[in-house]
């Protein structure tokens, strides 16, 4: 999930090629920028591939030795933070640092957060995360603005192409960060492995920084558009309020003898459901757009409540499922056991496969399919994942291990929902965006993750009080029925969303 901020308007002259780019190859920046996300993702994944296992160990073996539902909380919360600052942070690009710098600070950010984690004392474990998450929103959305920026012309043709080698970077630093930090972070010392992400991240940096100069001169340039004097005093006055307020909040919370990690957690999900809300809200109030976009703005919500429940099972990988799979399953692969966060490499290993297949899908039949019978299928299919999983824990609630096939299964039926929602929802949030909000539409994108993660990473509290079985069939039913009833509505959707008057017009066009 990557948010674009505003591009600099591009180079228009005639047959400007980018630079170190002849005629149908790609520029040469490209590389920097594929392989310097690479090991961010790697840095990332890594880490997020072994955090749950840290938080819950003893503190006997190393750990943090918090509860199980707090460990998944924690984690949870920590990748929906990640999604919910790539909005400030693709701001901050705009009006501060632009986009070159922004990526560069962030990577230098993140891997202090990893240093801090690497060093075995349980006081710098929150100062590393809070680092990690705040150098993540600078870097993650501004990197990917660089690439579409890297083409001269809003309509080259190999920009798509370009970001499908970008983002097959990202999986394959996906694929890999798990088997080499998850091994050192199991095997061999939870802080051993925090500091092969930080050295990731530290790669990262050192090609991004080399590899600058095969970016263009309008790249290495700072396309900022500054604050004027009253937007520097509202931004002055909103930062004091916001730090008043926090303030304020430790300080009732400490009196009250309610400072806990649960609670933080329980806030910060608050936050992450609000400020959507909020955003979306303001901008359906505003008069700045048209009864149209009112009307596709309305259509947007379910949209992104659809993307919300997608993401809210989706990213329970990293904990629920992470720890189901140390816990649960036989992890015996050819004879030896396997660590279990090596399994956190396969959702992105199945991307990277399937990806071809459903691309070609969708050329060939696509488009006869609108954007909201596709989000329909994306909860159907993310919904009978979870469903599949109540069978594995019933299994397992009997004290007998389950098999890997029973992850390796449902991680492939989560992919191929994924592969239904992930790659159109970019492009019919940039088509649904009121004009005046084109921008801040992208980031509204990535804050359907951030309240999915949220609340997802509450809900293996259940597990407690109902079963791990009966909790994630609940929750497969659930998103199933939210599926069926999209598909039901998927005509009347599409027809809010304008795209019914796109396809009459493309079958006149061509008649």
């Amino acid at each position: 999930m990557q948010k674009q901020g505003r591009a600099p308007e591009p180079d228009r002259r005639a047959g400007a090629p980018a630079t170190g780019a002849g005629r149908g190859r790609h520029p040469r920046g490209l590389a920097t920028l594929v392989l310097a996300e690479l090991w961010e993702r790697f840095s990332l994944y890594g880490m997020v591939a072994i955090l749950v296992h840290f938080l819950a160990a003893s503190r006997g073996h190393g750990g943090m030795g918090l509860h199980e539902g707090t460990a998944e909380a924690v984690e949870g919360v920590y990748m929906a933070m990640i999604s919910l600052l790539a909005l400030p942070g693709g701001w901050i690009a705009d009006r501060f640092l632009g986009a070159r710098r922004a990526v560069l600070w962030g990577g230098v950010v993140i891997m202090a957060g990893h240093v801090l984690m690497a060093v075995p004392d349980p006081a710098f474990v929150w100062p590393g995360l809070v680092l990690i998450v705040i150098g993540t929103g600078l870097l993650k959305p501004n990197i990917s603005a660089l690439v579409g920026r890297l083409y001269a012309a809003d309509d080259d043709q190999r920009r798509d192409a370009g970001y499908s080698i970008f983002y097959m970077g990202i999986n394959l630093g996906a694929v890999i960060a798990p088997i080499v930090v998850g091994y050192l972070g199991e095997e061999v010392n939870w802080h051993l492995g925090f500091g092969a992400a930080a050295v990731g991240m530290a790669l990262g940096l050192l090609q991004y920084v080399l590899g600058g100069r095969r970016l263009t001169a309008q790249l290495r340039a700072e396309p900022v558009v500054r604050l004027t004097p009253a937007e520097r005093r509202r931004v002055r006055r909103t930062g004091t309020y916001g730090v008043v307020f926090t303030a304020v909040l430790i300080a009732l919370l400490a009196a009250g003898h309610a400072l806990s990690i649960d609670n933080i957690t329980f806030v910060l999900t608050l936050v992450a459901v609000v400020v959507p809300a909020g955003v979306l809200l303001s901008m359906y109030r505003s008069p700045k757009i048209t009864p149209v976009e009112r009307i596709r703005l309305r259509a947007y919500v379910w949209l992104f409540l659809a993307a919300t429940l997608f993401w809210l099972v989706y990213d329970q990988m990293g904990n629920e499922l992470n720890l189901f799979a140390a816990q649960k399953t036989d992890l015996s692969l050819l004879g030896r056991h396997v660590p279990a966060s090596w399994t956190q490499s396969l959702p992105s290993l199945f991307v990277i496969v399937l990806a071809p297949v459903f691309a070609a899908f969708w050329v060939r039949r696509g488009r006869h399919m609108s954007t909201p019978l596709k989000f329909g299928l994306a909860l159907l299919l993310t919904g009978a994942s979870f469903v599949v999983m109540s069978g594995a824990a019933a299994i397992a609630s009997t004290g007998v291990k389950v098999s890997l096939m029973w992850l390796v299964g449902v991680y492939v039926i989560q992919v191929m929902g994924e592969m239904c929602l992930s790659p159109v929802g970019l492009s019919v949030t940039t088509k649904l965006a009121p004009r005046a909000f084109t921008n801040q539409m992208m980031g509204v994108w990535f804050l359907a993750a951030a309240t999915g993660d949220a609340i997802g990473a509450q809900l293996p509290r259940l597990d407690a009080v109902i079963g791990q079985s009966l909790n994630f069939l609940w929750q497969g039913a659930a998103v199933i029925a939210t599926g069926a009833v999209m598909v039901f509505f998927a005509g009347r959707l599409k027809i809010l969303t304008g795209e019914a008057a796109a396809a009459r017009e493309t079958v006149g066009a061509a008649a």
